[in-house]
């Protein structure tokens, strides 16, 4: 009787091992870290997503909300130049805390809906396409390019997901990729 085949750890995260398309490479990560980010959420209660971390002082449900203005900001207002409000009326206190009678399952929506919004403006552009102006860049010379603001938002995701692996521990010590 033939054994099954051994599951093989994969050797790098992201995008298959072949890709080599720069564009690729960094829309394929920022889907690696979205992804990643809901991996980490999996299997915590209502109770657990909601309750700030001590000492981090965030919740993990504050952390996607946050991370959803984050792609607001930089996506549909900063390289989309929407009109769309940027940041919420109460600050970073309001962008990092769930209001109570915000759900669990709102939060999630609204994160997914800027994240199919960020991806139907990045899909059809190119790296050195810069942002539009008249969002958060008001003159060509502070436009970046979208290549340069996928390359923040990767080090946002790295540098987030990274600090919920800390929460999750702390909350009920799972660790992982």
């Amino acid at each position: 009787m033939q054994q099954p085949p051994e599951q093989v750890p994969a050797l790098l995260d992201g995008p298959a091992v072949d890709v080599s398309d720069v564009q690729e490479l960094l829309l394929g990560y920022l889907k690696w870290y979205r992804a990643a980010l809901m991996r980490k959420l999996d299997g915590l209660s209502d109770d657990q997503l909601r309750m700030p971390v001590e000492p981090l002082g965030w919740s993990p449900l504050g952390l996607v909300q946050h991370l959803g203005w984050v792609e607001r900001r930089w996506l549909r207002w900063g390289f989309g130049a929407q009109d769309v409000v940027a940041y919420p009326p109460g600050g970073d206190a309001e962008e990092w805390t769930v209001a109570a009678d915000t759900s669990t399952a709102q939060v999630i929506a609204t994160y997914q809906a800027e994240v199919t919004a960020a991806n139907y403006l990045t899909a059809p552009a190119a790296l050195r396409d810069k942002a539009r102006l008249g969002g958060r860049f008001t003159t060509p010379d502070q436009a970046p390019s979208l290549g340069r603001i996928l390359f923040h938002l990767l080090q946002e995701y790295a540098r987030h997901v990274g600090q919920l692996d800390v929460a999750r521990e702390l909350i009920d010590g799972q660790t992982g990729e």
